[in-house]
């Protein structure tokens, strides 16, 4: 691994001084990583396709300007620009993916229930809304985790590799969020069930 990272400071840098085929080979490299990691959040190949391209326009706009802090980790910093591109797409589209059934807080397990009646669907949607306003509602840092976690299915080492915290800070900023989120719940006594 150390070798690689090794071998993408050396392409960066000979991209830096002008081969413009070092790039190419970083891009070959990493390629299938980075758009399985985009495609797997996106599910849209087109989508996907364009927010993998919107990364390397980044990753060239910031390699010219020459203000790529070189740390020999390449792969993560691409993966945090595709991330966050990811994050932009759905701000956008004001559409995020929905729920999947998890033990850590146990209002987002209905966000999965297909055998819903109309009347029951009316008022999940309604609920997903409510959802929706608390977490806009919470601090950024623990916003971003609990919707990686929640609406991204991304595991804790995910989310430390992506938003360069220790796995223990961002354990700890979801279970913030999930703490203000119910004292937010019980003193305004919302109702989050169908």
């Amino acid at each position: 691994m150390a070798d690689i990272q090794l071998q993408d400071a050396l392409l960066v840098k000979k991209y830096v001084d002008g081969d413009e085929n070092a790039l190419t080979v970083l891009i070959n490299r990493h390629q299938s990583k980075i758009f399985g990691f985009i495609y797997s959040k996106i599910s849209d190949r087109d989508i996907s396709n364009d927010i993998f391209q919107d990364t390397f326009i980044k990753v060239i706009k910031t390699l010219k300007s020459k203000s790529y802090n070189e740390e020999g980790k390449f792969l993560p910093w691409v993966m945090r620009i595709a991330h966050n591109l990811i994050i932009d797409h759905f701000r956008r589209n004001k559409k995020m993916p929905m729920f999947r059934e998890t033990e850590e807080f146990s209002i987002f397990s209905i966000m999965s229930d297909d055998s819903l009646t109309i009347e029951n669907k009316i008022i999940q949607e309604q609920v997903e809304i409510d959802l929706r306003k608390l977490i806009e509602e919470l601090p950024e840092d623990q916003k971003e985790v609990l919707m990686m976690r929640m609406y991204q299915d991304m595991s804790f080492k995910e989310i430390s590799e992506l938003t360069g915290v220790s796995i223990n800070t961002a354990l700890g900023r979801m279970r913030y969020a999930l703490m203000n989120m119910r004292k937010v719940i019980d003193k305004h006594q919302i109702i989050l069930t169908n």
